[in-house]
């Protein structure tokens, strides 16, 4: 299920939404939401919600325990065991089958032959997402941040949230524990319009940007991949570069908008995922504005705990490096994507160390660069291989004029680029919107709805972050 499609839209958000209000107590709209988490996800996959549960259960018990713990080498043992239990389903239903791959090929250069199974494995959709939120829980927990719940339905509530349960936000209960302990609220007006507005806008990003750029330039890397055409033309590589960078802005943070918004409507409130990214003033305020929730995650739990920046300069930068080229790989099981995390590892340390110099340069030329350098990354983010980014990258950097495919839809695709671009460097974030709860503005979440619903046109593509 997604949120772009009927069922989500005129059968599951209406029916939950009603019974939510409609049920009294934070128990029963506790397991309102828990249910109905379970239920949206197991839309996929039944055998998802297992797992889910499994992992879910481990962390809330543990938690539990933490907190009668006598003493710290107690807590220490829970929390790596916790930890190690997240990421070992993590490790093994997300990388195996790399891992398997690539010892097979470095054992058969050995000459050995043993070779590892290279096992049938679906992947858990939102795995990545909901372990951070285990890990995160049992860690502040650990730390004494948070007091562990005792309430089962209500962790289940957190940890199976349907907004955010499948692309984020990475939400922390500490983020949220205050609205969940005042959820059997009455409904309050001015969330709700908030909710109405950040799913619109966030559909509109979706159905209208996402999708219309997306069904331009996917035909040309599909080509490419496949090997139905040899390259690609220098304006083919650009376009599809700038494309891509403009789809996936505008489907992640389309996403998170409408998972902030599907929040409201149930009176929690979920953190800010995006604010304007492309207007950053170099690569280190490019992570403070992209996917918030994951860089901020990975600071505290992660970046700190090696030592962050209190062990010297030269210890930073391998803390650096190692964090990043992580937070590639948690986007998923490849060399493209260990690579992108070290681009950006390697750009983060040239920031900080010519912060100076930089921070003279005229702040459009400074916009401009980072976004140059943002777009060059997005290369190894998309490419499905090594070879397909080095080959892109060759026609964007070498004019090459091959002709074997004819752009599909130029003229409107370069609209709908235009259009991506004038919106991102231009217009405010959906955070900076003040919506209204008066008539004119019920008319236009009105119209907004019906406008994006009409470019939908019967088709449900998925978010693209929902393959991480």
């Amino acid at each position: 299920m997604i949120f772009n499609s009927n069922i989500f839209l005129f059968a599951f958000l209406p029916v939950v939404f009603t019974l939510f209000w409609i049920a009294r107590g934070k128990q029963q709209r506790y397991v309102l939401l828990a249910v109905a988490g379970y239920v949206f996800y197991g839309y996929w996959d039944w055998r998802f919600c297992i797992l889910l549960a499994f992992s879910s259960t481990i962390s809330f018990i543990c938690g539990l325990l933490i907190d009668n713990a006598d003493s710290a080498r107690t807590k220490r043992a829970l929390v790596i065991g916790a930890v190690s239990v997240d990421l070992t389903l993590l490790g093994f239903f997300k990388y195996y089958n790399f891992v398997a791959a690539n010892l097979g090929i470095a054992l058969d250069w050995l000459n050995v032959r043993a070779q590892p199974p290279v096992l049938h494995i679906i992947l858990p959709i939102g795995i990545s997402f909901y372990t951070f939120h285990t890990i995160s829980y049992v860690v502040d927990v650990s730390k004494g941040r948070i007091k562990a719940t005792r309430n089962i339905a209500e962790y289940f509530t957190y940890v199976s949230l349907f907004s955010q349960l499948i692309a984020g936000p990475i939400v922390r209960y500490r983020q949220i524990e205050a609205d969940l302990e005042a959820i059997d609220g009455p409904p309050r007006s001015d969330w709700i319009a908030i909710g109405i507005g950040f799913f619109v806008v966030g559909l509109i990003k979706k159905v209208i940007i996402a999708d219309h750029i997306g069904a331009g330039i996917d035909p040309i890397l599909s080509a490419y991949a496949n090997g139905s055409i040899s390259a690609m033309s220098f304006a083919q590589a650009w376009t599809a570069a700038i494309g891509y960078t403009c789809q996936l802005y505008f489907d992640f943070s389309g996403y998170s908008d409408m998972a902030v918004g599907l929040g409201y409507l149930f009176s929690l409130r979920i953190p800010q995922n995006f604010d304007a990214p492309y207007r950053s003033l170099g690569i280190q305020d490019f992570w403070r504005r992209w996917h918030i929730s994951l860089s901020t995650w990975l600071r505290d739990y992660l970046y700190i705990g090696l030592g962050g920046n209190r062990k010297g300069k030269r210890r930073m930068y391998v803390n650096i490096m190692i964090v990043m080229l992580l937070g590639g790989l948690w986007h998923g099981a490849g060399w493209t994507f260990l690579i992108w995390g070290a681009y950006h590892g390697v750009l983060i340390i040239i920031d900080r160390l010519a912060s100076p110099m930089l921070k003279r340069l005229p702040p459009m030329l400074y916009r401009a660069q980072t976004f140059f350098l943002v777009i060059i990354g997005w290369v190894f983010f998309r490419a499905t291989s090594f070879r397909m980014a080095t080959g892109w990258l060759r026609s964007m950097f070498s004019g090459g004029l091959s002709r074997d495919l004819a752009m599909p839809g130029t003229p409107m695709l370069f609209v709908w680029i235009g259009i991506a671009l004038g919106a991102v460097m231009f217009l405010p974030e959906t955070w900076n919107i003040r919506f209204g709860t008066t008539r004119r503005w019920a008319a236009v979440y009105a119209v907004g709805f019906v406008v994006a619903y009409l470019f939908m046109n019967g088709t449900n593509s998925p978010f693209l972050y929902y393959q991480f």
